[in-house]
């Protein structure tokens, strides 16, 4: 899976080599469309995520007053060769895109009620690390208490039944 050098964790035939995948996104929203941005990353962000380590599980994106798309909750750890405290974990990091994608995310956003999912983080075949940004909307679960009272209902009518006769 890992190449000899540490690495990210699975490389593709693009040439990308994925470092975090976000598996919850797929299931729990339905996604539309797909971008690609680029992360801003600051000091040793970038030789963690060359070793392989990061994390998209509990991340989300948001539009800012700013007209700036926000990379949140993304856990990048702290590069141990490194000092300490060279970078927070969870910062928000600013997503790299084109004034028109921001555009259409931020209305996308604000007039639908779609979401902002990252799915992927990798790096591109230019040793670039970018971002799969789904563009979601969040499926709807099924009730299950409807079906419990249902389920309830005819034990006690069973149980009833078998009482009277």
């Amino acid at each position: 899976m890992s190449s000899k050098s540490g690495g990210a964790k699975k490389k593709l035939g693009d040439g990308r080599k994925i470092i975090a995948d976000n598996r919850k996104a797929r299931f729990n929203y339905s996604i539309s469309d797909v971008f690609e941005a680029g992360v801003e990353l600051k000091g040793t962000e970038v030789k963690s995520l060359r070793v392989g380590q990061g994390s998209l599980n509990e991340a989300y994106a948001q539009a800012t007053k700013q007209g700036e798309i926000m990379l949140v909750n993304a856990y990048i750890p702290v590069y141990l060769q490194a000092h300490q405290f060279n970078h927070e974990t969870r910062r928000p990091r600013k997503l790299l895109l084109h004034r028109r994608e921001i555009d259409k995310l931020s209305q996308a956003v604000l007039r639908q009620g779609m979401t902002l999912v990252p799915l992927k983080m990798y790096f591109n075949d230019k040793g670039r690390v970018k971002v799969e940004i789904g563009l979601a909307q969040g499926k709807k679960l099924a009730d299950k208490r409807e079906t419990e009272k249902q389920r309830s209902w005819e034990r006690d009518k069973a149980r009833v039944m078998r009482e009277r006769g």
